[in-house]
């Protein structure tokens, strides 16, 4: 990734701008060969949060935050400030379901006779529902007071992986869509249990269908192997022990929900994990649980989600310890992670890379971009890689490094530009040309004002996209066309990049050319 950074974009590498370098005019970060040497310097819960602390909590945690969701985080201890942002946490989504939520599912009930037209109806009716799906949480990415829910959504929905490909049916995943919410951060193991027999997942991996006689053993490997233990932790006769043991799960075709069918129940004696007994599937699952393994391989996967891309193997295990003391509280097991020194230490602010939808919905917060249909955005994310409510495999997104290749990258720059075609008042330069409702931007020591003239509105390059470049450099007493000074370039910096930019653009450019330089930096695809 590193190299295709270089080559595809800046011919600049990104190894040595993703290891703790700062801001032009921050402070150096004390340089040391680990982390835990910082233990020692006092109590690291009861440090203050600057403005760039904050900034960085809420962008690794959510989303590029405004300035009115930065303000009440700026000044708190980094106790207090993890603390605001678990409780502020959401169970269900602000933005309304789609119309179709509530309708019987497309294939469900009895087959019946269709004509190939009612056949192709159907399918087109899918696809239309499909399409509002992934608009329709796109828009909740856009508009969620409570960025940390829809991150955790979507870490479950990579975790607990089903597929649009396989599943087929729009409203099974929305409801599982909504079921991951409501347990974002909720307790690991009640998640385990309701996902486990969700209809979406029983259809993904084929569990609905199994029953005694015949086990499948697709769910009953995965979930050791992507759920739980993780690879190395099972054998295959635990696997075929334990497929045993979920038989008689299994779905109303009618209404596409969860039914248990008793006379589909393997009830004999299975032997799995060294455990012997006549497990159904919930007690199955209990056992999983039970082995201290799980917590550590969820607390591995949350680490390489918000700190780090290789997670301290000792930080890990103390971690899983609170996690499974806790009962699976996924709250307590995220506090522990965003109060370990690792995650606020220097050299880990920009070494993972932003997801599709991150880097996407970033944008569109940060720069406060409109749009007309949220199907829009879902079409970017697509288009950059990551096609909601469509994982590639089982294993789901690969993310990190995979998420940049020479495509995709062009794809993030061209999205970019986008943008800034669509850009309302392009022309538009100095305090003449302030919006009503604004006050004139004052003179500056050092920005240099463009000379006054009528502005020009762009035609929309880009139909159904908005982003009013004016409004949004106001704050910072700019203009489009003011050149601005060192201060100013800072600044600028500062609320959109991690750490300094690898190429920023001259001196002497515009504000516009300076900022659309900064978002086509490649510190731009990190957090």
């Amino acid at each position: 990734m590193r190299g295709l950074l270089a080559a595809a974009w800046l011919t600049v590498p990104l190894a040595g701008f993703a290891t703790g370098t700062e801001h032009a005019g921050a402070e150096p970060a004390a340089r040391s060969t680990s982390w835990r040497t910082a233990q020692g310097s006092g109590d690291t819960e009861t440090r203050l949060l600057t403005v760039d602390d904050a900034r960085y909590l809420l962008t690794r945690t959510g989303y590029s935050p405004d300035a009115r969701e930065l303000a009440p985080f700026v000044g708190c201890t980094r106790a207090q400030a993890v603390d605001r942002l678990l409780a502020q946490a959401r169970r269900t989504a602000v933005t309304p379901p789609p119309d179709w939520a509530d309708d019987p599912p497309l294939y469900g009930g009895g087959v019946k006779p269709m004509t190939d037209a009612q056949r192709r109806e159907r399918n087109q009716r899918r696809n239309r529902m499909v399409a509002s799906l992934a608009g329709w949480w796109a828009q909740e990415m856009a508009s969620t007071p409570s960025p940390l829910t829809e991150r955790m959504t979507m870490f479950w929905h990579n975790h607990f992986v089903s597929s649009d490909d396989k599943v087929r049916e729009p409203v099974l995943l929305y409801r599982q869509n909504v079921l991951l919410r409501a347990n974002a951060l909720g307790n690991f193991a009640a998640l385990l249990h309701d996902v486990s027999k969700d209809p979406a997942m029983l259809i993904y991996l084929d569990g609905a269908g199994s029953r005694k006689g015949r086990p499948n053993e697709n769910f009953a490997r995965e979930v050791m192997e992507l759920f739980t233990l993780g690879e190395g932790h099972y054998t295959e006769q635990d696997v075929r022990e334990a497929a045993r043991a979920y038989t008689g799960w299994s779905i109303d075709r009618s209404t596409m929900t969860y039914v248990w069918r008793a006379n589909f129940h393997d009830a004999g004696m299975k032997t799995v994990l060294n455990r012997t007994g006549e497990f159904d599937g919930d007690q199955m699952l209990d056992i999983l649980l039970a082995r201290p393994q799980t917590a550590i391989f969820i607390t591995g996967k949350l680490w390489r989600e918000f700190v780090s891309p290789t997670p301290d193997p000792a930080q890990v295990a103390r971690i899983a310890g609170i996690f499974r003391a806790s009962g699976y509280d996924i709250r307590a097991v995220l506090r522990a992670l965003l109060l370990t020194p690792a995650f606020w230490d220097a050299r880990t602010r920009g070494t993972l890379v932003k997801s599709p939808s991150e880097f996407v919905t970033d944008t569109v917060r940060a720069f406060d971009v409109g749009y007309d249909d949220p199907q829009m955005l879902a079409r970017q994310m697509r288009v950059l890689g990551q096609d909601l409510f469509r994982p590639p495999n089982v294993k789901g997104w690969p993310g990190g490094d995979a998420w940049i290749d020479s495509s995709t990258l062009l794809a993030r720059k061209q999205f970019v530009e986008r943008m800034f075609r669509a850009t309302e008042n392009v022309n538009a330069a100095g305090a003449s040309m302030a919006l009503p409702s604004m006050p004139s931007m004052p003179s500056r020591v050092g920005v240099k004002r463009k000379p006054l003239h009528t502005a020009q509105t762009m035609p929309r390059a880009v139909a159904g996209v908005r982003f009013d470049l004016l409004r949004w450099l106001q704050p910072y007493a700019l203009g489009p066309e003011d050149v601005p000074d060192g201060a100013s370039r800072g600044a600028l910096q500062r609320a959109v990049l991690p750490f300094k930019a690898v190429a920023p653009e001259s001196a002497g450019a515009s504000s516009a050319a300076y900022l659309q330089a900064l978002l086509m930096d490649p510190a731009y695809q990190l957090k």
